[in-house]
């Protein structure tokens, strides 16, 4: 009879088992965060992100905004951070000022400037609830909100309607937002690119990318999530039943010199200046 111990129970404690106190306690922590986050992102009323705060100043309520700003206030309740305003006795008097702070000193001196916070001047109000995007703006292209030079509103309307300033309840009017500040892309065109009818967010990533001209891919990969390639033959690679196998190893699809006018074109349905 062999009496020699189990190879695997002669092992030493192993270095799960050594910390599996310790590792316990972190998956607890990881769950406690991902509910924290669930919570303060799913839209109920019990978040974890806290009011922004004014120095000397203490919150008045939505009532006293109201009558300076009555054309925000009456459309405000359309707008999607209206539901944002928690209900009952231990969220009284958060609602505008859940965004701009508390408005105490604002009222009483008669709506002095630099007395209310601002989101357009710094986006830190936004980022309460928006923290991702705080990481995407500081990205090597974005656009220059985080330096102060654009705000949030000038693509996103927070007092009324939909996320997006301007009409965006179709295709066709979804590039509103980009198009108010890149008119060239507009056109008309004569031979247009069927991508601007899906939205300017197909090809770009709007607050912040790794790519240059904020794009969500690098190189002819973003091309080719629409344009179907076809390997036709050992070493060929056919677009469009177009021969590219060339083409592919001179660059991207637009910086190559063939598809340079990308948003549209008024000579080449190949979109070629």
């Amino acid at each position: 009879m062999n009496n020699s111990p189990d190879p695997i129970q002669a092992q030493p404690p192993s270095w799960v088992q050594r910390h599996r106190s310790k590792l316990a306690f972190l998956a607890l922590s990881l769950a406690a965060a991902a509910i924290a986050v669930s919570c303060a992102t799913s839209g109920t009323n019990r978040g974890f992100v806290l009011a922004p705060a004014i120095p000397g100043s203490e919150y008045v309520g939505s009532e006293a905004c109201e009558q300076c700003h009555d054309t925000l206030t009456k459309r405000f309740a359309s707008a999607p951070h209206a539901g944002l305003i928690a209900q009952g006795p231990n969220a009284v008097n958060v609602g505008c000022e859940s965004c701009h702070g508390p408005a105490s000193i604002h009222v009483e001196s008669g709506g002095a400037a630099r007395t209310i916070l601002n989101p357009d001047r710094n986006p830190e109000s936004c980022y309460h609830c928006h923290s991702n995007l705080r990481g995407q703006f500081a990205l090597p292209h974005a656009h220059p909100v985080g330096e102060g030079r654009l705000g949030c509103s000038a693509c996103h309307s927070p007092h009324s309607g939909d996320a997006f300033a301007g009409t965006a309840s179709s295709l066709t009017s979804a590039n509103e937002a980009c198009l108010t500040c890149h008119k060239p892309q507009r056109g008309p065109h004569i031979f247009e690119h069927e991508a601007m009818r899906e939205g300017c967010l197909t090809c770009h990533a709007p607050h912040g990318s790794v790519n240059q001209k904020m794009l969500t891919e690098r190189n002819a990969v973003l091309c080719l999530k629409c344009h179907f390639q076809q390997q036709t033959g050992p070493g060929r690679i056919a677009i469009g039943a177009i021969d590219h196998t060339t083409f592919l190893s001179r660059g991207t699809c637009w910086n190559a010199g063939c598809h340079e006018a990308v948003h549209g074109s008024q000579v080449s349905s190949s979109l070629r200046f």
